[in-house]
């Protein structure tokens, strides 16, 4: 029998790399980017003087509130608020094995060493944004003017 002394043989078992993602790159994907949302752009663009109430309708969709002036000309109130909560984690790291070997006389010696480094990070926030349209009609129910406000916090 050949006798082989001090001969190790170390093999790389697994290296595994869990990639890690930004809170940012996180909250890019649980956004809503609904594109028929009511917003100031699309008051801006869509919403003008002499448009009919079906028309509104079309494009903002049913008031919140619907009431009368002094007048009995119609006033809508649109009021959106929205909050939006995120949350975010990730995780990462590299995991070794490393397994060494080898025969001495007619027993083995051998051993393995395991290690690993890993890294957690999070992040959360919470923001809320307010707008309110109004829109005021004419006796023949068109629009004889308009205003909003829009904040953010």
């Amino acid at each position: 029998m050949r006798i082989v002394h001090g001969t190790f043989f170390f093999v790389l078992i697994a290296i595994v790399c869990v990639s890690c993602i930004s809170a940012t790159q996180h909250r890019q994907e649980v956004s809503n980017t609904e594109v028929d949302r009511i917003s100031v752009g699309k008051v801006q663009r869509e919403i003008r003087v002499g448009m009919n109430n079906a028309k509104v309708v079309e494009v903002l969709g049913s008031p919140n509130m619907v009431t009368t002036d002094e007048k009995r000309r119609e006033v809508w109130v649109y009021d959106k608020i929205a909050t939006d909560h995120a949350y975010s984690t990730s995780s990462g790291g590299i995991s070794a094995l490393i397994i060494g070997g080898g025969s001495v006389g007619s027993g083995a010696a051998g051993g393995g060493i395991g290690s690993g480094l890993s890294k957690n990070s999070g992040a959360a926030s919470t923001s809320q944004r307010t707008l309110t349209i109004i829109i005021k009609f004419d006796e023949q129910n068109k629009v004889r003017d308009f205003a909003y406000r829009q904040s953010s916090f």
